[in-house]
């Protein structure tokens, strides 16, 4: 076998390597966005149609790029992980059609699946040699080729400027996962910040001490609380509170799994809802998100 031959059969052992790995990371993003958008994501009003156009166009690239080993279907599947990554970041930074993403574990993983996935895909793409081209797609397979090739480098400047991207977008993924908003501490609404309530689209609501609507998760009972975790970054519990006069009810405390103390009214524990953005909304009701149903809290007069 001469050096043509060697190197031939080692592009080709790396095509399927980078081949299967990238296909396997487009299956494994398109599943957690699917396990999202079944838990919640459903019910967030655009952001909910785009969780499922990504689960289904993951999941045919990655199908694609096992079955074909195309280098346009590679690049078609580095494109999706780039962008779907770039969507969390938007929604991280300053948000994206109005819902505002915040830190929680699953978003970390599916950033740094999306950044290898891309990595492995771009590198799939732009790997010298003749390999993986169909009928279909051996013209646009030859195209992308040439376009890694006149790269400065050629080739290894191709590998090195996708490891250059992947690099500084996980460095981006971090830094900006860790400034980001995270679970929230217990929102204090006791002493002299009682409870109230307000009219809510027709409704008497139980409201914190500055007028944002407070919601009960079908999950909890009335001494034990479901929402943890990340989950308490969207739905802050509430600390133990007093109603304010004229407001009727009964008002207790649970011990969380942490063993902070958390308000319960009329044996619902009580969250606030971290989309709602000023006092008189009510974003969240009969959201169902982390595995249940959320409810705003009604007051009867």
């Amino acid at each position: 076998m001469n050096t043509t031959e060697r190197a031939a059969a080692v592009n080709g052992r790396t095509a399927l390597v980078l081949r299967l790995a990238g296909a396997a990371l487009l299956a494994v993003t398109a599943a957690i966005h699917l396990d999202l958008y079944l838990t919640g994501y459903n019910t967030i009003p655009t952001i909910g149609w785009l969780f499922l156009l990504q689960v289904i166009a993951a999941f045919v690239l990655a199908a694609a790029v096992a079955v074909t080993g195309s280098r346009l279907v590679a690049a078609a599947g580095a494109g999706l992980a780039i962008a779907t990554l770039g969507g969390y970041l938007l929604s991280v930074w300053v948000g994206l059609f109005g819902f505002r993403e915040v830190r929680t574990t699953a978003g970390l993983v599916a950033g740094i699946v999306e950044v290898v996935a891309f990595c492995a895909l771009a590198a799939l793409a732009v790997l010298p040699g003749d390999w993986g081209s169909t009928s279909m797609t051996g013209r646009f397979d030859a195209i992308v080729g040439r376009l890694g090739n006149r790269l400065p480098g050629g080739a290894r400047g191709s590998a090195g400027a996708v490891g250059a991207v992947s690099l500084v977008a996980l460095v981006v993924l971090v830094a900006s996962v860790a400034s980001a908003s995270g679970a929230a501490s217990p929102v204090s609404t006791g002493g002299a910040n009682a409870l109230k309530t307000t009219t809510v689209g027709g409704v008497t609501v139980l409201t914190n001490a500055k007028g944002f609507t407070l919601y009960s998760f079908a999950p909890d009972t009335p001494t034990k609380s479901a929402c943890n975790g990340s989950c308490t970054a969207y739905w802050p519990p509430v600390s133990p509170a007093t109603l304010a006069p004229g407001v009727a009810g009964t008002l207790t405390t649970i011990t969380r799994s942490d063993g902070s103390k958390q308000a319960v009214y009329n044996g619902h524990p009580l969250y606030t809802y971290i989309q709602d953005k000023k006092p008189g909304q009510a974003t969240g009701n009969n959201v169902k998100l982390n595995g249940g149903v959320w409810h705003e809290v009604t007051v009867s007069r």
